[in-house]
């Protein structure tokens, strides 16, 4: 008798499982649709193919933007620091040496990140020069 119930009830608690399962992924793939949300669509590739350079340019613009807000924020932190302590103490002295840090970091990464872009736009370019001197003879 008692095996019976522990039978049954296994096999409902396993239907709600699995019910709640198919819900959760049928939902989950309808967001999936939309493709604005991709960062890269297959359309700008295109573009891409056209002027790189363009491309490359945007890229590192984004780039140096990133690096300027992680500076402005590293300034705010070590300011809002400033402000509350008393002057010359160790953590002021500590947050600024935090925020030269960032900065150096921030400036050495925002370069490694522009010569990566400047690489990969190199090849690029080397690329669809050989597919179009491959159609062309």
């Amino acid at each position: 008798m008692k095996l019976n119930y522990f039978t049954k009830v296994a096999r409902r608690m396993a239907t709600v499982l699995f019910c709640v399962c198919a819900i959760a992924f049928t939902w989950q793939g309808a967001f999936l649709t939309n493709s604005a949300a991709i960062a890269a669509p297959v359309t700008s590739l295109i573009a891409v193919a056209d002027n790189p350079s363009e491309f490359a340019e945007a890229h590192k613009d984004f780039v140096r933007d990133a690096a300027d807000k992680v500076k402005k924020t590293a300034n705010e932190n070590a300011k809002k620091v400033d402000e509350s302590t008393d002057s010359g103490s160790f953590i002021e002295r500590k947050a600024k040496r935090d925020r030269d840090r960032i900065e150096q970091t921030a400036d050495e990464h925002a370069a490694k990140t522009q010569e990566a872009i400047d690489k990969s736009t190199n090849v690029f370019e080397r690329t669809v020069e050989g597919i179009k001197d491959a159609f062309s003879n």
